[in-house]
């Protein structure tokens, strides 16, 4: 970092060579922009070094905010912890608010500039799930984004689990690893339905959406052995492989149904862990 306090492009870069990625590596990342500090080229700045130094960088480019409707009337499944539109007049006039998916819509603010900026700016691979797109740069770009199916949206990140790929999560803490979702929904936790628009006039029940992770962070002791850690600037930097996540995530859920979930009976943790449970032996 200079002594203006602002990080370059090549600073990134040489941060993440430091942790251990180049050219052979596949990553997911979840990044925060503003965590850098200033950032000199902003979050193209950040892409180019993620894309210059790794073989392939996916990223989520859900379109939740554009796409989802609430579930119609009168549609409620078992442990599902959603909202119902309070009529069908009302349903359709949600319905005729959203849009149907298509390659070209933003990606949702809350995932972040760096993720938009990669839709923008970068020749791209990009999934069709009308909630939860992944986007995909770089050598097994097509494999990652082949791998998911709209009955299985997470199937990009069992995916990269193949490839021995890695979580890269800067300024970002768990709450955002959806790795951890995965390996919820393989040991049947928080699998929930959810509702976009996909035509004119015309919606899509998804199944195998991932709920909560305001308690993802308490993970964070269990992984630290695995995780290779430093400071790009004012980021923290983390990188843990994705088997490494998904093992010690299946592992605490095993042993405690209820693990990194809340126990707000209103939350949709406690839905997720009575789906959990709902397949235990009794």
């Amino acid at each position: 970092m200079d002594e203006g306090g602002v990080v370059t492009e090549d600073e990134i870069a040489e941060g993440l060579v430091r942790l251990g990625l180049d050219s052979t590596s596949s990553v997911l990342v979840h990044a925060s922009l503003r965590s850098f500090g200033r950032v000199d080229g902003g979050a193209e700045a950040v892409c180019r070094a993620l894309i210059g130094t790794c073989g392939t960088v996916m990223m989520i480019s859900g379109t939740w905010d554009l796409t989802g409707v609430a579930a119609p009337p009168g549609l409620v499944r078992p442990h599902n912890a959603y909202f119902n539109a309070e009529t069908w007049a009302a349903f359709d006039e949600a319905l005729g608010s959203a849009v149907p998916f298509t390659p070209d819509l933003p990606v949702d603010r809350w995932l972040g500039r760096v993720a938009e900026t990669m839709r923008l700016g970068f020749a791209h691979e990009r999934s069709t799930h009308p909630l939860f797109s992944f986007l995909a740069i770089g050598t097994h770009a097509r494999r990652l984004i082949e791998a998911q199916r709209l009955e299985w949206p997470l199937g990009p990140i069992e995916a990269l689990a193949e490839l021995r790929g890695h979580v890269l999560l800067l300024g970002v803490g768990h709450t955002s690893n959806t790795t951890i979702h995965l390996a919820e929904q393989q040991l049947g936790r928080s699998r929930f339905y959810r509702y976009a628009k996909v035509a004119p006039g015309s919606w899509m029940e998804l199944p195998n959406v991932s709920g909560e992770s305001h308690r993802f962070d308490e993970i964070e002791p269990e992984l630290r052995p695995v995780t290779t850690e430093l400071r790009i600037g004012d980021c923290r930097a983390r990188l843990i492989a994705v088997e490494d996540v998904l093992a010690c995530a299946s592992r605490l859920i095993v042993t405690d149904p209820a693990a990194m979930l809340c126990r707000d009976q209103d939350c949709r943790c406690e839905a997720a862990l009575q789906q959990r449970l709902a397949i235990l032996p009794c």
